[in-house]
């Protein structure tokens, strides 16, 4: 049998859509229901549903009274605040394509972002760092617009473009990443085969208001489904959340791995309400999934998606007894191979993890660069990138990158089984793994690790050995300050060589 799955499509998104109508669908039924709450242990800031919709659409109206108009773009630099995903809503709703950006990004960075999308527009909070090259709107109006007169949604075909989001390219250029407004219609995919999300439940999200993964998982989807979303304000630290997650009730809660790491450095956890949790960003170690059980006899369930394409592959709730590498299963709806040179290889061997072009959640491409966008794809398959392996009972185990992998005289190399097996060592806090060359035509795998004090290094390679094949063993051990991280929280692997030994 080969490496596809495939149970049939989902429902087909409607004719005549908006992504953001479809956000607040349930906004009128649920007009006294909080929608945002944004907690930190001091008290919480609460919007209604009948609140985030009048804010909304009377941001929308007073983007069109700047002279907007639906196809024009409109680049973010918002940071941490409720005014991002109140304006990216505003946009989409009336044809203003919103274009996120990470808080954390330089003038200069920016300067590159704009030369690639040519903005009519940018919307700025006066602090995040942006160049004055386009028309300036301050996030400071919008408190005057809530209170406007609603504006109509425009609605049309659901595969028009809604907004633009950013991606590492692998020449060191972002790639402009074009979604649709159907992109919205296929998250709905996740609620059962990943979220297990209800009307009825409160999820908190650790994120940041303006971090991809916020906006989806812990703001769009919530307001859809018409749950609650509960985010943590600007300056809470990791070790308040377990105090949140109590206090406000918080029935599942969703974060990137080293969250998850660093809450269970903060003690004893008591979150009575919480039925699980969620993870994505990056691989979730089981070495996290099995600490985060035991100290809370609850599961942390994964989910594998990219810029491009909306989360796919999952772990739902109640799933026990899988792999540590592995991801999940395809949801139900998705068409899902792991590829060859040749097509679908057989089950149980290696290949890249592929989405087929009908996912109503893929990306409509990159901005302005054709070319760029079919070398990912192979015939009707688009490639993610990532390695991985079909199971017989179609779970997808992960392999990792196929530009992380290693080379190690002549043997391939997952970075992420060493990091799981070296992460075990009780004073090393964080550790990334790669292949660096030493000679000409020689290379060997080197661990760049963070921990309180230098380790011994003899004793690191003890403790390798102990765990590792030989091949798989580091052979250079580097103590660093910090992993390098792209904007996303992902490890840049790349980048560990350029990182300077303390």
């Amino acid at each position: 049998m080969t490496s596809l799955f495939d149970t049939g499509p989902y429902p087909p998104c409607p004719p005549e859509f908006n992504l953001t109508a479809h956000v607040l669908g349930k906004a009128d039924r649920l007009s006294d229901k909080i929608a945002l709450a944004v907690v930190k242990p001091t008290g919480a800031q609460r919007w209604s549903y009948g609140k985030l919709k009048q804010s909304i659409l009377g941001c929308a109206t007073g983007l069109l009274d700047e002279g907007l108009r639906p196809g024009d773009r409109m680049l973010m630099r918002v940071g941490n605040s409720v005014e991002f995903p109140v304006a990216y809503l505003a946009a989409i709703a009336v044809g203003i394509v919103p274009i996120p950006t990470s808080a954390q990004l330089t003038a200069s960075e920016v300067k590159v972002l704009i030369d690639i999308t040519e903005p009519t527009v940018v919307l700025h909070d006066g602090e995040t760092a942006c160049p004055e090259t386009v028309r300036i709107i301050r996030t400071n109006q919008m408190t005057e617009w809530y209170g406007l007169p609603p504006a109509e949604y425009d609605r049309g075909d659901p595969n028009r473009l809604a907004y633009i989001i950013f991606t590492s390219g692998t020449s060191g250029t972002p790639r402009a990443v074009c979604h649709a407004h159907r992109a919205i219609w296929a998250r709905g995919m996740m609620f059962d085969g990943w979220y297990g999300l209800t009307e009825a439940d409160r999820l908190m999200h650790a994120g940041a208001f303006n971090w991809t993964y916020t906006l989806g998982t812990g703001l769009l989807d919530p307001w859809t489904a018409g749950a609650t979303a509960v985010i943590p304000a600007k300056g809470v630290e990791h070790a308040q959340i377990p105090l949140l997650l109590k206090r406000h009730e918080a029935t599942i809660f969703a974060a990137a791995p080293g969250v998850y790491r660093n809450i269970l450095k903060s003690g004893a956890l008591d979150v009575p309400k919480l039925r699980h949790g969620l993870s994505a960003g990056e691989k979730l170690l089981a070495a996290i999934r099995s600490a985060w059980h035991k100290a809370t006899g609850l599961g942390v369930y994964e989910a594998f998606g990219m810029s491009e394409c909306s989360t796919f592959i999952s772990t739902v709730p109640g799933t026990t007894g899988l792999a540590p590498e592995s991801l999940g299963h395809p949801q139900s709806g998705r068409r899902i191979a792991i590829l060859g040179e040749d097509g679908p290889v057989p089950l149980g061997e290696t290949g890249v993890i592929s989405v087929h072009k009908s996912d109503p959640g893929l990306m409509l491409g990159y901005l302005n660069q054709p070319e760029a966008t079919a070398s990912r794809f192979q015939g009707e398959w688009f490639l993610t990138g990532d390695l991985g392996e079909m199971t017989e009972n179609k779970d997808i185990l992960y392999h990792g990158r196929a530009d992380d992998m290693m080379n190690a005289g002549g043997f391939r190399v997952s970075p992420l089984e060493v990091e799981a097996a070296l992460l075990r060592h009780p004073d090393i806090q964080d550790i990334g793994v790669t292949d660096i060359e030493i000679k000409a035509d020689t290379r060997v795998i080197a661990a760049f690790y963070v921990a309180d004090d230098t380790l011994d290094t003899d004793l690191l390679s003890q403790f390798a050995a102990a765990h590792l094949a030989r091949y798989k063993q580091p052979r250079v051990f580097r103590r660093i300050a910090a992993l390098p991280r792209n904007a996303n929280n992902k490890l840049m692997r790349r980048a560990l060589p350029d990182q300077p030994a303390l």
